[in-house]
């Protein structure tokens, strides 16, 4: 598997651990349909996170630069998708994972 792939499934399970933390269900990860993707969905009573998560290894990069108005409507559109192929009628909550660092290193989420 390439570096910036175990990158991101590390990034992605700090981010799946995180919200196990906070109480959430862990519904998918890495959720796909058609052009749509999801990282991560989890939920909690009648709460649906719809999560990103963007790794980066270098500490002084911010992974959020990556997320611009292009992706934050894709996220919308892929969680419409997901609902509604579901049948799934839940208040949305979006999150974003900013995780720089490296596995066994040290490493900043936001």
């Amino acid at each position: 598997m390439a570096y910036h792939n175990t990158l991101g499934k590390w990034g992605e399970q700090l981010a799946v651990d995180e919200l196990v933390s906070e109480g959430f269900a862990i519904a998918e990860t890495n959720w796909h349909m058609s052009h749509h993707e999801i990282d991560i969905i989890a939920t909690r009573g009648n709460l649906m996170v719809v999560a990103e998560v963007k790794t980066r290894s270098d500490m002084a990069e911010d992974p959020l630069a990556a997320v611009d108005s292009r992706k934050i409507n894709a996220m919308v559109r892929a969680a419409r998708a997901y609902m509604d192929f579901n049948r799934i009628e839940m208040e949305v909550r979006f999150d974003l994972f900013a995780i720089s660092g490296t596995p066994g290193g040290e490493y900043r989420m936001e």
